[in-house]
This record gives structure tokens, C-alpha cells and sequence, in this order.
């Protein structure tokens, strides 16, 4: 049937959580980005490069944020990553800009949701 289409209702974002996340390219392009001294990029290359951190941004703040709500109240795990999650929504909403600083500051973001990521993905510690 051309032109049909289905509208999918996910409204948990199940289908979402279980597709993993592309992360090595984006590691290696926050690698790249945070390691820039004085690049001489047009307005338009930045935009884009800003787009691809903040699409993948938001896509490691959803997993976060799933990972943390699974969470006991009494785990500080997810009290941190929720500091984190305000911060990143935060700086999200800040407008793109077409620049070295602008894109710089989107890398920082990707790395801070990852390493909080990684924390909440890491085995809990044992309490004794």
C-alpha cells in the first residue's frame, strides 16, 4: 500500500530503551571536539556538528533518566543522576549557536551524561 504509514504509541519510550545507543562515533567526536584549539569552521558546520551532539545528547539523557526512575528513592545514584538530568535540561535549552564554544559545550554535556550513565549502569555498591 504506498503512502500508509502506522502510528506507533510508545508512551514509556519502551521500543526506545531497547535500541543501544551508537556510542563509539559520538565518544570519538566529543574526543575531537574537546580537543579543537582555534578551528576555523563555517557557522553552518558547527550548527551541524551542534545538532548531532544535542540529538545524541537527549537520546543518553532518556537512558539516564530510565535508569535512574528504576531506582530505589534511598540510592543516591539517582539523586546524582537527577542533578545531572536538570543540568542537561538546562543546557539544552539553551539556543545553538554556529560556534566553536557552542558545539564545545554540547560535547561537555555528552560526556557528563555518559559518565553518569556509566554509574548508573555499574553494579551497586556493597553496604555493609
Amino acid at each position: 500500500m504506498s503512502g500508509a504509514y502506522t502510528v506507533l504509541h510508545d508512551p514509556n519510550g519502551l521500543i526506545e530503551a531497547e535500541l543501544p545507543l551508537d556510542r563509539a562515533p559520538h565518544e570519538a567526536l566529543v574526543t575531537a571536539v574537546l580537543a579543537w584549539n582555534d578551528p576555523d569552521l563555517a557557522p553552518r558546520d558547527y550548527e551541524q556538528i551542534a545538532l548531532q551532539l544535542t540529538g545524541h545528547a537527549r537520546a543518553v539523557a532518556s537512558d539516564v533518566r530510565r535508569l535512574a526512575a528504576a531506582l530505589p528513592k534511598s540510592n543516591g545514584r539517582g539523586a546524582l543522576a537527577e542533578v545531572v538530568l536538570r543540568e542537561a535540561d538546562g543546557r539544552l535549552a539553551v539556543p545553538l549557536e554556529g560556534t566553536a564554544r557552542c558545539v564545545q559545550n554540547r560535547a561537555r554535556l555528552v560526556r557528563a551524561l555518559y559518565t553518569r550513565l556509566d554509574r548508573l549502569t555499574e553494579p551497586a555498591p556493597v553496604t555493609a
